[in-house]
């Protein structure tokens, strides 16, 4: 068997497990209201960018089952908020050089983080595409003198949810045009670009084949909105970058570090395609 012959035979066997008919399912006919006085958007009609692409976005909550969908209505039961809880309290814990907290300069995380995750990822002052990830490092380093957070690490998951949870029910709102829009053109281009020895791309599970079932996960738009996000199968916080590493690792394909150039502009397209939904603050995922 020839290797070309091998890649037609493993992307025929990936297509049809997304395509086969009985193994579609449909999402939830239901409404997100955490602690039923915080409802939060997960659906709403698609962007004009997406025409011909998609006509509605919809949260990846609504594709999970009842029981998962129900941790996320409760912070008492959603496990990711025993991570926010440790990253509120390192708000305001002196550490580096400086003598500073996040407090010293930011204020109540409540009021000094409001509305920031909504906005990520953005382009900086010096034309860099950065997700909160790394805004965060440029804080301990260059302001409180403390050494970076490994970018999945658990002091950075920790912040990064408690950041998340003060943008919870705004409404996604990352800038796509000016200086964002190179980054949000390669972006694009990255979602369409099919990986690895599968030859999929972003675009085959979540906008050509969602609501389908491949082996058991139920296909979701892969909207970011609910990110970062409580994996029970791994029983941890999971960033966005982690999520696209696994997603092209899982096309046996040679994938990319979380925080490189290429996350990055997919993370803003990505995020794009979720306007008009609201930020979930920090979601349950399997």
């Amino acid at each position: 068997m020839t290797l070309r012959t091998s890649r037609t035979i493993l992307a025929a066997t990936a297509i049809l497990a997304l395509c086969t008919a009985p193994l579609r399912a449909e999402m939830a006919d239901d409404e997100l209201n955490i602690n039923g006085d915080s409802p939060v958007v997960t659906k709403a009609p698609a962007a004009d960018f997406l025409k011909g692409h998609l006509d509605e976005v919809y949260s990846g909550w609504l594709f999970r089952t009842d029981d998962t969908r129900a941790m996320e209505q409760d912070d008492f039961d959603n496990p990711v908020m025993v991570f926010g809880e440790q990253g509120m309290d390192n708000w305001n814990v002196v550490d580096g050089s400086e003598g500073k907290s996040c407090a010293s300069c930011h204020g109540k995380i409540e009021e000094g983080m409001k509305g920031v995750r909504a906005t990520m990822p953005k382009v900086n002052a010096k034309g860099e595409l950065w997700s909160m990830e790394d805004y965060i490092n440029d804080c301990r380093t260059n302001r409180m003198g403390a050494e970076a957070w490994g970018w999945d690490s658990g002091p950075m998951h920790n912040m990064t949810v408690a950041v998340s949870v003060q943008s919870r029910g705004m409404p996604v709102n990352v800038k796509i045009d000016g200086d964002a829009a190179p980054f949000w053109e390669k972006g694009k281009e990255m979602y369409y670009t099919r990986y690895g020895q599968l030859e999929l791309s972003c675009a085959s599970c979540h906008e050509e084949n969602y609501g389908n079932y491949i082996r058991a996960d139920h296909l979701s738009q892969g909207q970011t909105s609910g990110f970062p996000v409580y994996r029970l199968k791994t029983a941890g916080v999971v960033s966005i970058h982690n999520r696209f590493k696994g997603c092209i690792r899982d096309t046996r394909g040679e994938t990319f570090k979380p925080g490189s150039p290429e996350f990055h502009n997919l993370e803003l397209y990505v995020a794009s395609r979720g306007t008009g939904l609201e930020i979930e603050g920090a979601g349950v995922r399997p």
